[in-house]
C-alpha cells in the first residue's frame, strides 16, 4: 500500500511539473526562434560592394543619355536614339539623318569589358571601328580613343569620338572622320532631348 501511495504522490507531482512545463513551452520556443534568427543575422557590417572600376563609372555616366535626341551636324538635322540594352550591359546609340543620307541608322554599341569601356562603331563607311573610352578629369566628357578597325577604310573611317554631358537635356558629340584621301574632318553636334 505504501508503494502505491508513493507512486500516486509521485504521479501527482509529475502532473504538476508537466503542467508547469507545458505553460513555459511556448515561451521557450519563442526564445529559441529569436536566438536562431539572431544567430543567422550577421553581427558585423555587411561587406561593402566591390568598388566600381573607372570603366563601369563611365558606363553608368552614359546610361542617363537613354532617350530621343535631335541636333544639327554640319548644317544637317540628325536624330539620335539611345537605349540601354541587354539587361543593362550595353548601350545602343543610333544616328539617323533621314532621306537615306549618312548617318543612315548608324549604330554604336558601348559596353564594359573587364576594366575597359569599349565602343564598336558600325559606320556607314562599311567598317567597324573599336574605341576605348576614358572620362575627362572634369568628369563631363568621355573621350574614345581608336583601337582598331574591321572592314575596309576606302570610304573613310571614324578615328575618334567624344561625348560631353552638358545637362540632363543636352549633350555634345565630337567625331574625327578620316576622309578617303586621309584628310581628317572634325565633326561636332549638340543634341537636345526630345523624349
Amino acid at each position: 500500500m505504501r508503494a502505491q501511495l508513493i507512486s500516486s504522490h509521485t504521479d501527482s507531482k509529475r502532473g504538476r511539473v508537466n503542467h508547469h512545463i507545458s505553460r513555459f513551452i511556448p515561451l521557450l520556443l519563442f526564445c529559441v526562434m529569436v536566438s536562431m534568427a539572431h544567430a543567422q543575422t550577421p553581427t558585423s557590417q555587411p561587406a561593402k560592394a566591390a568598388a566600381q572600376s573607372d570603366a563601369q563609372k563611365a558606363f553608368e555616366k552614359m546610361k542617363p543619355l537613354a532617350g530621343s535626341w535631335q541636333g544639327t551636324v554640319m548644317a544637317m538635322s540628325v536624330n539620335i536614339e539611345i537605349r540601354v540594352a541587354s539587361s543593362g550591359s550595353a548601350i545602343l546609340h543610333e544616328a539617323t539623318a533621314g532621306g537615306g543620307r549618312p548617318p543612315d541608322h548608324e549604330i554604336t554599341m558601348f559596353y564594359v569589358d573587364g576594366d575597359r569601356l569599349l565602343a564598336t562603331h558600325y559606320c556607314d563607311a562599311g567598317n567597324r571601328a573599336r574605341f576605348e573610352g576614358k572620362v575627362s578629369p572634369d568628369g563631363k566628357t568621355i573621350e574614345f580613343s581608336f583601337l582598331d578597325v574591321a572592314g575596309g577604310t576606302q570610304t573613310g573611317l571614324v578615328k575618334r569620338m567624344a561625348f560631353t554631358m552638358i545637362d540632363a537635356n543636352h549633350h555634345g558629340i565630337e567625331l574625327t572622320f578620316i576622309m578617303p584621301d586621309g584628310k581628317p574632318v572634325e565633326v561636332r553636334g549638340e543634341f537636345q532631348r526630345t523624349k
